[in-house]
């Protein structure tokens, strides 16, 4: 059984391996990835391995990015602190959503649904997850306000106002489409997960764009893209060369 970790955390892969192995004496490690472009990468230069167990959370943006990347048939077990992501981890190729820290007994568990599964995909053996996508259908999923705190009070902002969210000296702000900043207390890896992915796009670790914020994208070095928005940022705005095609690809939905 070959199994691939996507992991960033050295403690948590090491600790991971270990519980692979308890449970699984005969697995094979292939590797420990830990960034996204690094995942993209490799998935381009081999085999796919039997199971794949990852991190949500990676030091270049979220895993769900190898996945929209590139096709893979392989389940996928995603550990994460974060409870957030299930719905959008269920419409990939997951069998099971692990929050960290798990036991030995919580691995375990996962292996017996890999074994069941045995990923044939044959209709009795298929996981019904739509009750858990159900939300995300109906659009309910994505939140169409903030609250604002203000001087002494409290505004509510219509996401539809949102140009841009960027990170400034640790502080997430929001840039309206009328030039007004204002700080919200979420991280972007919250805000990605709680906005309308038809609307808005991670573009980096800095940065999160609605479509109508871009007024401009030019090529970059290295097969990046550099983009301009409205109202005007301050510094450049990078798009990496693995995220590129996924933006392009966002642009024309």
């Amino acid at each position: 059984m070959n199994i691939l970790i996507i992991e960033d955390e050295i403690p948590a892969a090491k600790r991971l391996k270990e519980l692979i192995l308890e449970c699984r004496p005969e697995a094979i490690i292939l590797e420990v990835i830990d960034t996204v472009e690094d995942a993209v990468e490799w998935f381009g230069e081999h085999q796919e391995p039997d199971l794949v167990i990852s991190d949500i959370q990676l030091a270049d943006g979220v895993s769900f990015e190898i996945f929209e990347q590139i096709d893979i048939e392989c389940p996928i077990v995603f550990a994460t602190a974060y409870d957030q992501y299930a719905i959008k981890a269920f419409e990939l190729n997951s069998i099971d959503y692990l929050l960290k820290p798990f036991s030995k007994e919580t691995l375990m568990k996962s292996f017996e649904k890999f074994d069941k599964r045995n990923f044939t995909k044959s209709p009795s053996q298929e996981i019904d997850f739509t009750s858990l996508k159900q939300p995300h259908a109906s659009g309910n999923l994505y939140k169409q306000r903030f609250l604002i705190s203000k001087a002494d009070a409290f505004i509510p902002l219509s996401a539809n106002d949102i140009a841009y969210i960027f990170t400034e000296d640790k502080a997430v702000i929001i840039k309206t489409k009328e030039g007004s900043n204002y700080f919200i207390n979420h991280s972007l890896d919250e805000l990605e997960t709680q906005l309308d992915p038809k609307q808005f796009f991670r573009l980096n670790r800095q940065f999160i764009t609605s479509v109508s914020a871009i007024s401009k994208i030019a090529q970059y070095f290295n097969g990046k893209l550099k983009i301009e928005l409205e109202p005007k940022q301050e510094g450049e705005v990078i798009v990496s060369r693995a995220k590129t095609p996924v933006f392009k690809n966002w642009l024309e939905q």
